[in-house]
């Protein structure tokens, strides 16, 4: 299961913030990107002969070490178990699934799960559309143990500026429940242009401009509640992607490349 991307929002990509989101998270050796990307191209051709419903969007860093994200939306813990008892009764899916993990160690060197549920209190702006997404920023914050509750101010505070100089931007928080050492929050922000991240920068940076002093005391707590930060850039890739034919039919050119 470490190796395999689970299953992903049943019926297609989700069009509204997931209410629990499982990250796989595969360190890929070096000089082995391409092969991988090839192999893992496996995992969606034998969930679409299985006809599955289940499907996931995966990501390759372009910052960081080199690494491939596979997320996981899905609605409750039942919609997952559901998923897992789909695969399990289906005899010749398992056994591709098993066949593909074992030769994942081949071009990975270590892989981990995350689950993380939706905080939508934190997020803001409208839910992106997933199918066009084509890079995303990523951001993991680290906060003190027992500090959450001023930490969640603290993005409620930002989100409310944000509201104020720049309406029409979007990102979406997560909150680590299993997987990893906690507290920790994750943030998405995704683009359809590359270049858009220059306006993401530039929003980011007129919100802290433009607390006003109530509000900048409050952000100012940022390094008393946070421990680590990460931010890292990622490309869709649409060969590891598993997503609905009708994702694909509207850009081909971008998910069924020659």
């Amino acid at each position: 299961m470490c190796a395999a991307p689970l299953a992903v929002a049943q019926g297609g990509l989700p069009t509204s913030q997931p209410k629990l989101l499982t990250i796989v998270r595969e360190e890929v050796k070096p000089g082995a990107g391409a092969d991988h990307a090839k192999h893992e191209a496996g995992w969606p051709a034998a969930y679409e002969k299985a006809k599955s419903p289940d499907y996931y969007l995966a990501l390759t860093s372009l910052t960081g070490p080199s690494e491939a994200w596979y997320l996981v939306a899905r609605e409750s813990n039942a919609a997952i178990a559901e998923s897992m008892k789909r695969e399990d009764k289906d005899a010749v899916l398992s056994a591709e699934l098993e066949r593909l993990s074992r030769r994942d160690a081949e071009f990975i060197h270590h892989a981990t799960v995350w689950q993380a549920r939706g905080r939508p209190d934190l997020s803001y702006g409208a839910f992106p559309d997933v199918g066009k997404a084509r890079f995303f920023e990523v951001s993991l914050f680290t906060v003190r143990i027992g500090q959450e509750d001023k930490f969640d101010q603290l993005a409620k505070t930002y989100a409310a500026i944000r509201k104020r100089v720049a309406p029409d931007t979007s990102y979406r928080f997560y909150q680590v429940a299993a997987g990893r050492p906690g507290p920790v929050y994750i943030v998405f922000t995704s683009v359809d242009d590359f270049a858009k991240f220059d306006q993401t920068h530039a929003d980011h940076m007129k919100t802290l401009g433009s607390a006003t002093p109530e509000e900048k005391a409050t952000l100012d707590q940022w390094g008393e509640l946070v421990t680590k930060q990460e931010t890292q850039r990622f490309r869709v890739d649409p060969i590891q992607s598993y997503v609905p034919k009708e994702t694909r039919a509207q850009d081909p050119e971008f998910w069924q490349p020659k």
